[in-house]
């Protein structure tokens, strides 16, 4: 298995942790955070374990494959969790009484955003941008290894 692989998938089991544990309220807000210093950590992991001596420019190429793994597998879960809660835990109901007085159609909010569309097509964009910003930090926390410890 090789560095980057094995560095992804460690970092995508603490991402995937994260990403369960950020259901839990206000903790999601220290997650997302947690999470972007994971994918930082993955790219230095991938490069502590490649075979000496690190070079720069492959440094951040394994960085980024590790840090897109992470993201994409947890990603993947978050974007599974998400559809759960949209589509069992937050009834059209609840959203009905919030917005009661207001002159906001609840169905209609409902069908733009919280749906199973919505969250699907917002969903997807998120996890598109996220994986790209796990790479690119990835990419940094094996360059910067690799600076630090070329030997």
């Amino acid at each position: 298995m090789s560095n980057w692989l094995k560095a992804g998938l460690i970092g995508a089991a603490v991402a995937v942790l994260l990403e369960v544990l950020g259901i839990i309220p206000c903790v999601g807000c220290i997650t997302w955070l947690l999470a972007y210093i994971v994918y930082g950590c993955v790219g230095a992991l991938a490069v502590y374990w490649m075979p000496l001596p690190r070079q720069p420019g492959p440094a951040a190429g394994h960085g980024a494959l590790a840090g897109t793994i992470a993201a994409a597998i947890a990603g993947a879960i978050g974007l599974i969790i998400l559809l759960g809660i949209t589509t069992v835990f937050v009834p059209l109901g609840v959203l009905g009484e919030a917005l009661e007085g207001t002159g906001v159609d609840a169905a209609e909010l409902w069908e733009t955003f919280a749906g199973l569309m919505g969250t699907v097509t917002c969903g997807t964009g998120c996890y598109a941008v996220g994986v790209g910003i796990a790479a690119g930090l990835g990419a940094l926390g094996g360059l910067i290894f690799a600076a630090i410890q070329p030997e």
